[in-house]
């Protein structure tokens, strides 16, 4: 889980303007670092299998959100991309 200090920071990253929270970009980052902080714990914990479904849903999440976003508007999919260091 992340505090709430870490998803402004990463909200204010991502967001298209002030106070976004809803739109695709917001949430592929906020997916991104759930996703980075997850891993980290599951590299520690190889066992936790719950963890794991959680951390594949996410993924499973974040690739529609991108695959929506890449549909809509490719040039912040572009953005996004890069910003995030994610690879296609």
């Amino acid at each position: 889980m992340l505090s709430k200090r870490v998803k402004q920071n990463t909200l204010k990253n991502t967001q298209r303007h002030e106070g976004d929270t809803g739109s695709a970009e917001a949430q592929v980052g906020l997916l991104t670092r759930q996703i980075e902080e997850l891993s980290k714990h599951l590299r520690k914990h190889k066992k936790d299998f719950h963890s794991r479904r959680g951390l594949l849903q996410m993924v499973a999440d974040r690739r529609k959100h991108l695959k929506y976003l890449q549909k809509k508007d490719e040039k912040a999919y572009e953005a996004l991309i890069k910003k995030l260091g994610l690879k296609r």
